[in-house]
């Protein structure tokens, strides 16, 4: 496998196991287990960063399809090469760090890293258009 494609899986796997961090905040509130076994038709109250959690999974998917595209493109147009695979790269770590980020509450660093993250994904983009 190449550099760009287990990126983008590691990407894939981060953006499957995000769910268990959030998980355990809501399952660590009095009544979680039975709201998550339930039909969830009543709000369960979670601390913040449980549902910042939430939402940074839900960013995640929002942005992995574009950035699959991109990988394999690259893959299939035969464009891949270290720049590709420094932008894959950086697009997962950046991808990891946004979410710790995110979790903990950090404003403007989180979305700084966002776009960080998306450098990388611009470094796939431009090998794709040369």
């Amino acid at each position: 496998m190449t550099t760009d494609i287990i990126s983008l899986v590691a990407t894939a796997l981060l953006c499957l196991g995000i769910p268990l961090i959030y998980g355990a905040g809501r399952f660590l509130q009095p009544g979680g287990f039975a709201w998550a076994a339930g039909n969830r038709e009543s709000k369960l109250d979670i601390p913040a960063w449980t549902q910042r959690a939430v939402q940074a999974h839900a960013n995640l998917v929002e942005n992995l399809a574009p950035f699959a595209i991109l990988v394999l493109a690259a893959q299939v147009s035969g464009k891949a090469n270290a720049a590709t695979a420094l932008g894959a790269t950086i697009f997962f770590w950046g991808r990891v760090a946004h979410l710790f980020v995110y979790i903990a509450g950090i404003k403007y660093l989180r979305s700084l890293i966002w776009f960080g993250a998306w450098g990388g994904g611009a470094l796939i983009v431009a090998q794709l258009f040369r």
